[in-house]
């Protein structure tokens, strides 16, 4: 098996295949974002003239592992991650935004973007995956999206990693992005477990940032499903609403004002199980951060448990 097709180049797709194309391995992902991301996502705004972004998604990522540490330390060294203390001692932001080692792993590999995959099935002794009209023969596929869109994707095709994904539940998270043409009185990150707003974090304190006072809000599971399908328009404002009222500073009326809605921004992991999933006599399996960890570091380890299982079973 040499030709692996990977559908979702986000962080666990493309830890995944990064490792496999050391190997030797010809590897083609396909992703249906416009550009690298995912859930590490950067949005360009124009804010008073001035091009700006905001790290809409994750916010910052923790290095336990040692294989990841590693990696770590040389996205450090080519410039393309620097710590945050502001989020913890512990705490790693890309530069300059959030997207950053997802795009610098990107460059090195083929990806195809704006690809939505809408069908997988077999032909003969390989795959096919379609999608918008146009087909891609592979010898082995990897599903590195998350768990409700594999679980969908794989229900006539691999029943059994399906089940594996749709046991898993995800929360979704609305995110909030504004621009204040004055400093708010607060510190640089804010965090809650018991309120509207879970996150805000001024995300023009990390380093490498442009912009003087943009602030990113994440709502809480429970206020985001509250608001799930209300306008997008209207949930910017009743969340910067519960912003200041959360804070107890007075009201200011942003230069900026966007949202968005992360339908899976957080699984919830059953720990115990298995980093990935391969079936070898399919040669078909599932990597991310809902089978390792819900964050940033469970993804990347996530892909490389299965590009290891792959690469365990063509040397027996």
């Amino acid at each position: 098996m040499q030709t692996i097709a990977i559908i979702g180049a986000g962080m666990a797709g493309l830890a995944c295949a990064s490792e496999l194309v050391r190997a030797g391995y010809s590897v083609t992902l396909f992703d249906k974002g416009r550009g690298p991301g995912g859930r590490m996502s950067a949005r360009r705004a124009d804010v008073s003239g001035e091009t700006t972004r905001f790290d809409h998604g994750a916010q910052y990522f923790t290095a336990r592992d040692p294989d990841f540490r590693e990696q770590v330390a040389l996205w450090e060294s080519d410039g393309v991650v620097a710590r945050w203390p502001a989020a913890g001692d512990e705490a790693w932001v890309g530069t300059p935004a959030m997207n950053a080692p997802i795009r610098a792993m990107a460059d090195a590999l083929t990806v195809n973007w704006g690809a939505r995959v809408e069908r997988i099935r077999r032909d003969g002794d390989g795959w096919l995956i379609e999608g918008e009209g146009a087909t891609f023969a592979c010898d082995g596929i990897v599903c590195a999206v998350p768990a409700e869109q594999a679980a969908e994707l794989l229900a006539a095709a691999a029943p059994g990693l399906a089940e594996h994904a749709r046991t898993v539940v995800s929360e979704p998270c609305w995110a909030v992005m504004a621009s204040f043409a004055k400093p708010l009185d607060l510190p640089d990150c804010l965090r809650s477990e018991n309120h509207a707003v879970a996150w805000a974090a001024r995300n023009s304190s990390k380093p490498g940032r442009t912009g003087e006072e943009n602030w990113v809000i994440h709502a809480s599971p429970a206020r985001t499903r509250e608001l799930l399908d209300r306008p997008r328009d209207e949930v910017a404002k009743l969340l910067l609403e519960d912003f200041f009222s959360q804070t107890g500073i007075d009201p200011v009326w942003p230069v900026h004002l966007a949202e968005h809605r992360w339908l899976y921004a957080r699984p919830q992991v059953e720990r115990g199980g298995a980093a990935c999933h391969w079936d070898a006599e399919q040669g078909i399996g599932i990597c991310g951060d809902y089978l390792h960890s819900p964050r940033v570091e469970g993804a990347y380890l996530s892909g490389g448990a299965l590009a290891h299982a792959i690469l365990g079973q063509a040397s027996e």
